[in-house]
């Protein structure tokens, strides 16, 4: 890659970037469409956030960037407007610089996640799905579910109040999808479901308790992440050696450069 001064900038923003490879499957895939554009993550505290949103509204070669943890819900309230999909969701990935340096906050999670279960051959209407979290990435594939047609989903999260309000907004929204909320583990039915989805961070780092209890999971469970590092999480881990079918995180990240380039304007 070339970088000049009529290369794009972007940026992936968050609070630490060790865990980031979303910068690499974009800055592969810009290069193989041919577009002039280059991506590096840059570590933002929160109470740094508000002041990084300013400065890239006067940087007139940023062509927007992405938002990952921690930052994802609170960027809401930096951009200048939100697209019909972050507002709905509540939960901004990718923001776009505007020429007049406004700034757009988009939300793709759901839909790079749905992608990436289908290019993995995963159907999800009418599937039973248990989800762990209802943070910025997991409000974004329980909306995807849901708008999916998935039979139901049981929404595990340890603040029930914000797991709650997730699922009235989806409700509202008249989706068909039966939505159950449970503040732990503990209170979900006995039952096997079709797909687990691990939407929290646990298993990111050496030492992480597992976010489930493997004696939840089946062969015939479908197990996917979206944490990108480690490939193999020990959820993962535990699942392949249970025999489950297992969707790695990247696999939400791989569709996405596409979504991006079109949301900022780059190919039409």
């Amino acid at each position: 890659m070339r970088i000049t001064g009529k290369t794009r900038i972007m940026f992936i923003l968050a609070d630490s970037v060790g865990h980031i490879v979303g910068s690499d499957v974009l800055n592969t895939a810009f290069e193989e469409m041919e577009l002039n554009v280059a991506v590096s993550p840059l570590s933002v505290a929160a109470g740094d956030l508000a002041d990084m949103f300013a400065m890239i509204r006067r940087i007139k070669n940023v062509a927007g960037f992405g938002v990952t943890i921690p930052h994802k819900i609170v960027a809401t309230q930096l951009v200048d407007e939100l697209t019909d999909a972050a507002r709905d969701i509540g939960a901004v990935n990718f923001v776009r610089r505007n020429a007049d340096g406004s700034l757009t906050g988009h939300n793709i999670d759901g839909e790079g996640f749905l992608a990436g279960l289908g290019e993995h051959g995963v159907a999800v209407h009418g599937a039973s799905v248990l989800q762990i979290g209802a943070g910025g990435v997991g409000r974004a594939i329980a909306f995807a579910l849901a708008g999916a047609g998935v039979g139901r989903i049981h929404l595990v999260n340890r603040d029930r109040a914000k797991a709650e309000e997730l699922a009235a907004v989806i409700g509202a929204l008249g989706t068909t999808a039966d939505i159950h909320v449970h503040a732990s583990e503990d209170e979900l039915p006995q039952e096997i479901f079709d797909l687990v989805v691990n939407a929290t961070s646990l298993g990111m780092h050496e030492g992480d308790l597992l976010p489930l209890s493997p004696s939840r999971l089946a062969a015939s469970t479908i197990v996917a992440e979206v944490i990108m590092t480690p490939v193999t999480t020990p959820i993962l881990a535990e699942a392949e050696r249970i025999g489950c079918r297992t969707v790695p995180g990247i696999a939400m990240m791989q569709p996405q450069p596409m979504l991006v380039a079109r949301f900022l304007g780059l190919v039409h």
